[in-house]
């Protein structure tokens, strides 16, 4: 494990926020993967104003560290509709505006019609959303960008959980963010990592958060990439 020195500070307020905001939570949840984990990061629970704008400033400011070049915002339904459209509310903020795109699950058969809503989607696309469980929703939206004419260039993520995809109900060596970036060449930022989580449980004051620093190891240990 990294020394309190090395860890990455952005990343130890993001989680620290998280487990504030209740967002982050310890336990056993089971994934969709089936899996018993210790942890559970429900992104839907940043569910008020001051979480929202605080959770979109940690997106901005983890995207601009990071040099990815994108021309606009692509958000997936449905969580991705919300945080790409505060992200691009705080990256105005930041001195960088940004047009953003969503869309929308069922295709319309009035109005302006089709799926995609918000800015023409076109030039470097960036796709927006919580944490990345399987490539299925990436594939999708990469799917529609392209369709319309954009070039997608990265994903940026809240969480990666660092573990082992599962392909056919089997467990494979590689994670689901490691095979968006290499299946469809993308970059993927991501705001903290399970390693960040692991890192914050090894260092907190809280007795009752550092209990939970074992099971979170041993589940790394497991599953993790």
């Amino acid at each position: 494990m990294s020394t309190h020195e090395h860890t990455d500070p952005l990343a130890q307020e993001f989680v620290e926020f998280s487990v504030k905001a209740g967002v982050l939570r310890f336990g056993e949840f089971k994934t969709k993967a089936g899996r018993l984990s210790p942890y559970f990061f429900n992104a839907g629970l940043f569910d008020d104003g001051a979480k929202l704008g605080r959770l979109a400033e940690f997106y901005a400011r983890r995207l601009l560290a990071s040099g990815l070049q994108f021309d606009m915002l692509f958000g997936p339904a449905y969580k991705g509709i919300t945080l790409a459209a505060a992200v691009s509310v705080e990256l105005a903020r930041l001195g960088h505006n940004k047009p953003f795109a969503y869309n929308r699950k069922e295709a319309k058969d009035h109005g302006e019609g089709g799926t995609l809503v918000g800015a023409p989607v076109r030039g470097r696309v960036l796709i927006i959303d919580d944490v990345i469980s399987a490539g299925t929703s990436v594939r999708e939206s990469i799917t529609m960008i392209e369709a319309a004419g954009g070039q997608p260039v990265g994903v940026s993520l809240a969480l990666d959980r660092q573990e082992k995809a599962t392909e056919n109900g089997a467990d494979v060596a590689w994670s689901a963010v490691q095979d968006v970036t290499r299946r469809f060449n993308l970059s993927v930022v991501s705001i903290a990592t399970l390693q960040d989580l692991l890192d914050y449980l090894a260092h907190t004051s809280d007795a009752a958060l550092a209990a939970h620093a074992d099971s979170v190891a041993g589940y790394r240990a497991r599953y993790g990439i």
